[in-house]
């Protein structure tokens, strides 16, 4: 299916507001260090529900405004704008709420679903964030399913607060009372410190990236730890290496294979290759806090593989990412507590990117969120899915609806994607069939 196929028609836009105002002494909210790095872009989750007889579509988008404004007195800071990257003015002025109608049936999307299709189920452009923290659009299939986006910026959350988010408004949908509420302390924990000299868009592309949905079932996860495990067992056993789990290994083959498919040895030159891999915070911070902790509590572990990584199918690099996330401890985060270091090494790093010196490949994963527990009444969805993001050389992993597989996202300037997609490696491990229902 091509994005000319879908034809989705806006048929109304609003503001929802919060269903209580914000108090007074709660209308300030400090962004944290780390939200304020965070590059300006929405982070975009699409819930697909099919037809479901007890309720109307009307039914349905009156239980998902009212919840979500009751939601949104929970989560203050949403309904708020975000000012000079300092903090969020929390006005109530509210979350943009969309309703559109889908020229197609559900069971279209899902029997081959397209990354750059799932774009036009968004209420905006993944850059067009403005002081914007979350945007909402409901699109109707011909069908009776409907389809929830649901897109919150990244200068306020990380993927965990999201789904808190969205989980706290199902549960407020479905009328639960036992609802947890989120703790917005994350400033204190990492205080905000004058940004005025660095640019937070570093990183985004809008052009020429091209993005792909691939499906790796259980037996091809087993397979890949099973092959990191035996390879190179000397090596092994010097590292003392355990069995990798299924996020090392994948992460290690797919960056093996774009090497292998992209970047022909003799054309690497100086350049220095890292691999990117995010990191939860809040369970490495002493005393550890809770996933409740709202806002942007994760950051980045990078290993640098060395010029042979790869040579010995990718061991080495799994055991060079598993190290450069242990590195990510007290005193990784005390460095980003105190900022203005961290801030400095940032600088160099992005000018050494932009100016093609450093090649990175980042990896970011969703496995074990709980992705799939957002029931707004008439049940848990079909399917989540992403979008297209504005990054190139991106993984993202997201569980399969049944929890032993993953689905990677992959996005790649297309010259890059056109030579990935056809590697024989890649290939022999893909599921062949890209349907969310098999």
């Amino acid at each position: 299916m091509t994005t000319a196929d879908v034809e989705v028609e806006v048929i109304s836009s609003d503001i929802v507001k919060p269903s209580s105002p914000t108090p007074d002494h709660l209308r300030h909210y400090k962004l944290s260090f780390l939200d304020q790095i965070q590059v300006p872009v929405f982070m975009p989750w699409i819930l697909f529900f099919p037809r479901d007889d007890h309720l109307s579509l009307d039914e349905k988008c009156s239980n998902i405004r009212r919840s979500l404004a009751e939601a949104l007195t929970r989560f203050y800071p949403l309904a708020g704008r975000v000012r000079d990257n300092l903090y969020i003015d929390c006005n109530d002025e509210g979350a943009l709420y969309v309703e559109a109608r889908v020229r197609c049936k559900l069971s279209d999307i899902l029997e081959n679903p397209v990354p750059q299709v799932l774009n036009r189920f968004l209420p905006r452009e993944l850059d067009d964030v403005q002081d914007l923290a979350v945007a909402v659009q409901v699109n109707f299939f011909e069908c009776g399913g409907l389809a929830l986006a649901l897109l919150i910026s990244h200068k306020v959350a990380d993927a965990l607060s999201i789904f808190t988010f969205l989980n706290a408004w199902a549960a407020t949908a479905r009328g639960d009372a036992d609802i947890i509420d989120p703790c917005f302390d994350s400033s204190e924990h990492f205080p905000p410190i004058n940004l005025s000299s660095f640019q937070t868009k570093t990183g985004i592309v809008k052009d020429n990236i091209s993005s792909r949905r691939f499906v790796f079932d259980a037996t091809a996860i087993a397979s890949l730890r099973e092959q990191f495990t035996n390879l190179n067992s000397a090596a092994a056993a010097d590292h003392q290496c355990c069995h990798p789990t299924r996020v090392e290994a994948l992460s290690s083959f797919l960056w093996n294979r774009y090497m292998a498919s992209t970047q022909p040895i003799d054309a690497r030159g100086d350049k220095l290759y890292t691999v990117l891999h995010a990191v939860n915070l809040r369970t490495r911070m002493e005393p550890p806090i809770s996933g409740h902790h709202f806002g942007n509590i994760s950051r980045i572990a990078i290993a640098v593989p060395t010029k042979d990584a790869g040579t010995d199918g990718g061991y080495e690099i799994v055991h060079q990412v598993r190290e450069a996330i242990k590195q990510v401890d007290r005193q990784y985060i005390e460095k980003l507590q105190d900022g203005e270091g961290y801030l400095n090494w940032l600088k160099e790093r992005s000018a050494r990117i932009s100016q093609g010196e450093v090649v990175s490949f980042s990896f970011t994963s969703m496995c074990r969120f709980p992705i799939y527990e957002a029931d707004f009444g008439w049940g848990k969805p079909a399917w989540v899915g992403s979008a297209s993001l504005t990054f190139k050389n991106l993984i993202v992993f997201v569980d399969t609806k049944s929890g032993d597989g993953i689905e990677a996202w992959v996005h790649l300037k297309e010259d890059d994607m056109a030579k990935f997609e056809q590697d024989k490696e890649l290939l022999a491990l893909v599921s062949p069939s890209v349907s969310v229902k098999s």
